[in-house]
């Protein structure tokens, strides 16, 4: 019969002392707080599987007692764990009651499987060694379950932490493996040295890539399922001099689309931009550097003036998200379906909307501008630092000025901020640097209210949490398709369209002082460029 060693009271460690509860209460009583550490040595006292089906969670040994948090249980199922506590541990156990919720959300935090983790638990060899570099041992040492279990470890920590890519780069001594969350690139534990060769192959084997070849650029793709949604990779190596490195973009196509609101735009806006987009025919063109959620807005657009009397057909690469009722095509270069071949299939098939992933060359703005005076309704992405830029560029790509001028009726511009966690969102002084340098950009003063993130458990201490756009909104006016035809200046054209244009800079101003985001992530994305 197991014994159930009761805590005492007067102990200042332990659970249900006075010193220790938390000031909340669940149904009438005062609940102590869990320890935010559980060391690693004593959570392996208990195997993971039985924690979680148990609702069990060791919490520290001391003077040859366990002690257990299990979730409020039955007496009966209470003697039952601890009984089984017992015997897998050898130990006595000190028994600690607490809301099932809590103990199943805690074992679930302390006992997920993560690099770091999985790293600590490999031997000093990591497992498995390669003494040759002959491509018959690493594709041998890249089935092995060690490396299988890495790369799985590696992909489902990525996903869990809302990653949008995964970084492995070989240097001379190490390797480094990286995260980015939120547009900002974050390090996590490497992995072995030695492992790298044979990490690369297994994705490479997963991607359906060729692995003998290590020497030039490869572009692959993996799907996988994930808490049940899909999720698809796109898996790029590079060589370099340490060996391949490698890239997988992780593309989640459970997402759901969201509104333009949603996105960052205000009321005022959105009504501007349903007035653009729901024209019979023109252009439409979203701006941006790479990464700057181009295509997401796009995607938001169409789902907006979705109809089943209207034909939607995409020309993407890759497509990132799924619409309903709507054809989407991916280009495939290596059979010569570019974006311009494939707007000029496109154009056969009677769409009365089209969306171009991006306008990349002379020909493909040309056919798509051709296409929007047409009677079609054209969509599609350029990279420009800001707005009027967009004029610039296609005039810069051979496109006549008059067919810019006759054809495009709207462009929006954009970057992504990193949105403050609203856990741990506090009010904040400004600098007196960032005061003097925002205040000499914008000619304006700044009111004295903006926010930080002092950083927390929710947001793992960055402060930030999820990312929001600041927009700029250009609709063509009569006096700007005159400027347009005339080739006058990207300067004049922005002096004009700024008289009645929110720009990136004020609408960064106006949403780091609601709270959204901070004066530092408005100067980290503009590096000037807004604030021109």
């Amino acid at each position: 019969m197991s014994t159930i060693h009761p805590l005492p009271e007067s102990d200042p460690e332990a659970f249900g002392a006075t010193s220790r509860r938390s000031a909340s209460e669940r149904n009438g009583l005062l609940i102590p707080e869990l320890e935010a550490v559980v060391p690693t040595d004593v959570l392996r006292l208990l195997p993971a599987e039985f924690a979680k089906q148990n609702n069990a969670l060791p919490l520290s040994v001391r003077e040859g007692v366990l002690r257990v948090a299990l979730g409020d249980p039955a007496e009966r199922e209470a003697s039952r764990v601890i009984e089984d506590v017992r015997l897998l541990t050898g130990l006595e156990v000190g028994l600690v009651r607490y809301p099932a919720e809590a103990v199943r959300e805690r074992v679930g935090e302390c006992y997920q499987v993560t690099v770091e983790r999985m790293l600590e638990n490999l031997d000093a060899d990591g497992g498995a060694v390669v003494e040759g570099k002959n491509l018959h041992d690493i594709e041998v040492m890249a089935n092995e379950p060690t490396v299988i279990n890495l790369v799985n470890v590696i992909l489902a920590t990525a996903l869990r932490e809302r990653a949008s890519d995964v970084h492995l780069v070989p240097y001379e001594e190490a390797i480094e493996l990286r995260y980015r969350s939120d547009g900002l690139l974050q390090v996590q534990p490497p992995p072995p040295k030695h492992l790298h060769a044979a990490l690369v192959s297994r994705v490479k084997i997963m991607a359906d890539m060729n692995i003998a070849e290590r020497f030039m650029p490869q572009d692959g793709h993996i799907q996988i399922h994930h808490r049940g949604h899909r999720v698809d990779i796109r898996v790029g190596t590079m060589p370099t001099k340490y060996g391949e490195s490698l890239v997988m973009r992780l593309l989640e196509k459970g997402s759901r689309v969201l509104t333009l609101e949603e996105l960052g735009l205000d009321v005022e806006r959105v009504k501007l931009m349903q007035r653009l987009v729901e024209k019979p025919h023109g252009l439409f063109l979203a701006t941006g550097p790479t990464g700057s959620g181009k295509t997401t807005t796009l995607y938001s657009i169409l789902q907006s003036i979705f109809t089943t009397e209207k034909k939607i057909i995409t020309i993407e690469d890759p497509i990132e998200y799924e619409l309903a009722g709507v054809a989407q095509i991916p280009v495939r270069p290596s059979r010569n379906f570019t974006f311009a071949n494939g707007l000029r299939a496109i154009l056969r098939q009677d769409p009365d909307i089209v969306m171009v992933g991006e306008i990349r060359d002379s020909e493909t703005a040309e056919i798509a501008i051709r296409a929007a005076l047409t009677g079609h309704q054209v969509f599609s992405t350029l990279h420009t630092n800001d707005a009027t830029g967009a004029v610039t560029r296609l005039l810069d790509m051979g496109v006549e000025a008059f067919l810019i001028s006759s054809s495009l009726d709207g462009v929006l511009a954009q970057r992504l901020v990193r949105r403050l966690c609203p856990a741990c969102r506090v009010e904040a002084a400004i600098t007196s640097a960032v005061r003097e340098r925002m205040e000499t950009l914008s000619g304006r003063p700044l009111v004295d209210a903006y926010y930080t993130g002092a950083g927390c458990e929710e947001c793992r201490g960055t402060g930030y949490r999820g990312r929001v756009g600041i927009y700029e909104l250009l609709a063509i006016s009569t006096e700007l398709r005159e400027l347009i035809l005339h080739k006058q200046s990207n300067a004049e054209l922005k002096a004009v369209a700024q008289r009645t244009m929110l720009t990136m800079h004020q609408d960064g101003l106006r949403k780091a002082a609601a709270g959204m985001t901070s004066l530092e992530e408005i100067l980290r994305v503009s590096s000037g460029d807004l604030l021109e």
